[in-house]
């Protein structure tokens, strides 16, 4: 679609002149005479560019250019000038015009200015839909669940992601920390800004404070550049904390101050820097062990659990197995372009059934080598890894006419799945629901799902 421009001169020939130049680069183009005029047209049927003098009669460039601004901020204004008025066109770039241009215009160099607004709009469009695709991918929708103890991590992530205050996500290696931070950063009001993710378990210890903090040339051997340091990369946004255990002990004092006063001090230098940064830590481990032990400050850990989000395991979360398995297999069969409508019977009981050590991590991976080995509509129990395979023994193998449903195929195993545990556990609910990684009351709610009585 061609680039509209308009534009605007009170001397024909020179509006005259522009317009043919420009209708030759293949843009398409109007005049009008005056500003009025030419708000009249604008107002009508919007342009992508506006080149305008600025003194005219009826209506002034600059009186245009406000406008203009006041209705479409997204258009590009571009003043011509004479040389005399040049503090006017400075101050027209002050108001939003997007650049100036002095007579008697060079048109070459006309062409070359339109040219990078029409690149500058294009990054532009790129990066907003970037933006929105980033927004979309971290959406609280996108981390899959169903599960009662997922809806609860649900409401919680979306009450903090509104907040400023600093986070502590714990659970598992695998269970999908940084997915939940990057969803708290995209949804917040920072989302505009930089999500900087520092692994602190690949940091080496003596480097810590400068990767952290940053430093100044010369401040240690090696240090041959100033370095800014990933708190002031991430000045504006969110820097993530993972594996925040493993920060240093005695850097963790550091870490508190700049937390609680809001500033950093790099290496090398008595120079305070003030920050503006929303803190999101994470950990597999039991921060208040490592506090009992001494391995962690008590006074960062309180500063740091502001909020706590607990991620469960998959143990704690089966019923989402399944929604798991077929997320990251639509995933796959695209990027692999294979035509796999989804998982056996069998298949999925192994996937259900296997104890995840690896948590949602695994799960990815062994659909993903299931996905490269599959040869038929359906992921068959021998695309699985070997050692899933042995997992569907310790229940029976769900019967199948190959006509059974997904949805089917998962009700009887729960069904199945249930009343074994609760035939294991001698009828006791609590004990059952313990097992099987619910609530009490989410067992009580499965009960009546399934249909299952007081039969054990």
């Amino acid at each position: 679609m061609k680039e509209k421009i308009l534009v605007v001169d009170d001397e024909q020939i020179i509006r005259e002149s522009l317009a043919f130049v420009l209708k030759k680069e293949g843009y398409a183009v109007e005049e009008a005479a005056n500003g009025r005029e030419a708000l009249e047209k604008h107002t009508k049927t919007p342009f992508d560019v506006i080149v305008t003098d600025i003194e005219m009669p009826e209506m002034k460039g600059i009186e245009l250019l406000k406008r203009v601004m006041a209705q479409t901020p997204e258009t590009f204004v571009l003043i011509i000038t004479a040389f005399g008025s040049v503090e006017t066109a400075i101050g027209a770039l002050r108001q939003g015009a997007a650049d100036y241009i002095l007579k008697p215009v060079n048109f070459d160099d006309l062409l070359i200015r339109i040219k990078k607004l029409k690149e500058y709009k294009s990054l532009a469009n790129e990066n907003s839909m970037l933006r929105q695709e980033l927004q979309r991918t971290y959406d609280f929708e996108s981390i899959v669940g169903q599960s009662e103890v997922m809806k609860r991590v649900f409401k919680l992530i979306a009450r903090v992601a509104q907040t400023d205050g600093t986070v502590l996500i714990t659970g598992r290696s695998g269970t999908g920390k940084e997915l939940v931070a990057r969803a708290i950063h995209f949804q917040g009001s920072r989302a505009k800004k930089r999500f900087v993710p520092v692994n602190c378990g690949a940091i080496v210890e003596t480097l810590f404070e400068s990767e952290l903090f940053g430093h100044k040339k010369g401040s240690f051997t090696g240090a041959t550049t100033d370095r800014e340091g990933l708190f002031r990369f991430a000045d504006g946004g969110t820097i993530f904390l993972d594996e925040v255990s493993e920060i240093p002990l005695n850097l963790q004092v550091k870490l508190l101050r700049s937390l609680e006063q809001k500033e950093i001090t790099p290496v090398g230098t008595t120079e305070v820097v003030n920050i503006d940064v929303r803190i999101i830590a994470a950990t597999n481990k039991d921060l208040r062990k490592e506090v009992e032990v001494g391995k962690f400050r008590e006074d960062l850990f309180y500063r740091l659990d502001v909020v706590e989000v607990y991620l469960p395991a998959l143990a704690e979360r089966r019923d989402d197995i399944p929604l798991l398995a077929n997320h990251f297999l639509d995933y796959f069969k695209k990027q692999m372009n294979r035509r796999i409508n989804g998982f056996s019977n069998e298949a999925m009981t192994a996937l259900v059934n296997y104890s995840w050590k690896g948590e949602v991590r695994e799960l990815e991976n062994a659909v993903e080598r299931a996905a490269i080995f599959c040869d038929t509509e359906l992921i068959q129990v021998t695309n699985l890894p070997e050692y899933l395979v042995g997992s569907t023994k310790s229940l029976s193998l769900i019967p199948s006419s190959g006509t059974a449903s997904l949805k089917e195929s998962v009700r009887v195993f729960e069904q199945q799945l249930v009343r074994q545990t609760l035939v294991a556990q001698s009828g006791d609910k609590e004990k059952a629901a313990h097992a099987l990684g619910i609530s009490l009351s989410s067992l009580y709610r499965k009960l009546e799902e399934l249909e299952i009585k007081d039969e054990v």
